[in-house]
C-alpha cells in the first residue's frame, strides 16, 4: 500500500519536472533557432553539450543557467501535482499538462523576448480545439475563438494607431523611434487560441488580463519614481500582455472556485 501511494505521488512530481524542463528547453531554443535545435548559453553564445544542459551545469564559459530554470521547473512540478489532483473537468490530467506545458512556453518566450511565434500559435490552435471541443463542447469552441479574435482585432488596430503616435512622441523628445509594438498580431492570435479552449469566457481573458497587465504597470512606474530611475520615455514603453491573458486563463481552466469570485452570475 505505501509503495502504491509512493508511486502516485511521484507519477505527478516526475511529469511535473519533465514539462518544466521541456518548457526551459523550448523557451531557450525557439527564440533563437525557430526550430528544435542544440541550446546555447543567453549570455555568451557557447552551446551546452546535453549533459550540462540536461543536468543544469553551467556553460563551457562558466556562466550559470538563469533563475528563470529554477522558477519554471518548480512551479510546473507545483502545478502537475495539482493538476493530478483537481484535473479539469472532462479534460483529464494528461491534456491538462500538455496544455500547461504549451501556457508555459508561450508565459517564458513572451515575457523574455515579446514574441508570440508562429509555430506556437498554429500548435496552440490544434491544441485549443482539441481541449475546447473536449471541455465545452464544439459550439462553445468557435464561439470563444471567433469572439475573442473579433475582439483582439480592434485592439489591434488601436494599438497600431497608437504606435505611430507613440514615434511622433519619440521623435519630440529626441528619441529614436524603434519597431515597439503596442500589440502584436500575435497577441490576436493568442486571444484567439484561449477563446477555444475556455469558450465564451473569453471576455474573462481580455478584461481582467489587461486590468492585471495595468495593475503591474502602475506598480512598475511607482517604482521607477520611488527610486529615481524614471525617464520622460517611460510611459512610451510597452509591456507585453501575452502573460497576463495566460495568467488568467489559467485561472477560468484550473482554478474555477477562484474564478466564481471574480465572475458575476
Amino acid at each position: 500500500m505505501n509503495s502504491m501511494i509512493f508511486l502516485t505521488w511521484l507519477a505527478p512530481v516526475f511529469l511535473g519536472w519533465f514539462a518544466g524542463w521541456l518548457v526551459n528547453y523550448l523557451s531557450d531554443v525557439l527564440p533563437v533557432a525557430r526550430r528544435f535545435s542544440r541550446p546555447t548559453c543567453a549570455d555568451c553564445g557557447a552551446p551546452f553539450s546535453w549533459t550540462d544542459y540536461l543536468l543544469f551545469r553551467a556553460c563551457s564559459n562558466a556562466h550559470p543557467r538563469r533563475i528563470r530554470l529554477w522558477i519554471v521547473q518548480a512551479a510546473m512540478t507545483a502545478l502537475s501535482v495539482y493538476a493530478w489532483l483537481t484535473p479539469p473537468a472532462k479534460a483529464g490530467y494528461f491534456l491538462s499538462l500538455v496544455l500547461l506545458a504549451y501556457f508555459g512556453v508561450l508565459f517564458v518566450i513572451d515575457l523574455e523576448h515579446r514574441l508570440i511565434l508562429h509555430p506556437t500559435s498554429v500548435f496552440g490552435a490544434a491544441l485549443g480545439m482539441v481541449f475546447g471541443v473536449v471541455s465545452h463542447g464544439l459550439w462553445d469552441t468557435l464561439i470563444g475563438g471567433a469572439l475573442g479574435f473579433a475582439i483582439m482585432l480592434v485592439f489591434y488596430y488601436i494599438g497600431v494607431l497608437f504606435t505611430r503616435i507613440r514615434a511622433r512622441r519619440l521623435a519630440a523628445l529626441g528619441m529614436e523611434p524603434d519597431d515597439e509594438e503596442a500589440l502584436g498580431f500575435g497577441d490576436v492570435l493568442l486571444i484567439a487560441i484561449l477563446g477555444l479552449m475556455v469558450g465564451p469566457l473569453v471576455w474573462f481573458c481580455l478584461l481582467y488580463g489587461v486590468l492585471l497587465g495595468g495593475l503591474v504597470s502602475l506598480v512598475l512606474l511607482l517604482w521607477m519614481i520611488g527610486s529615481g530611475k524614471y525617464k520622460s520615455g517611460a510611459l512610451m514603453t510597452f509591456i507585453p500582455y501575452g502573460p497576463y491573458f495566460i495568467f488568467t486563463a489559467v485561472l477560468i481552466i484550473y482554478f474555477p472556485k477562484f474564478l466564481a469570485l471574480l465572475v458575476p452570475d
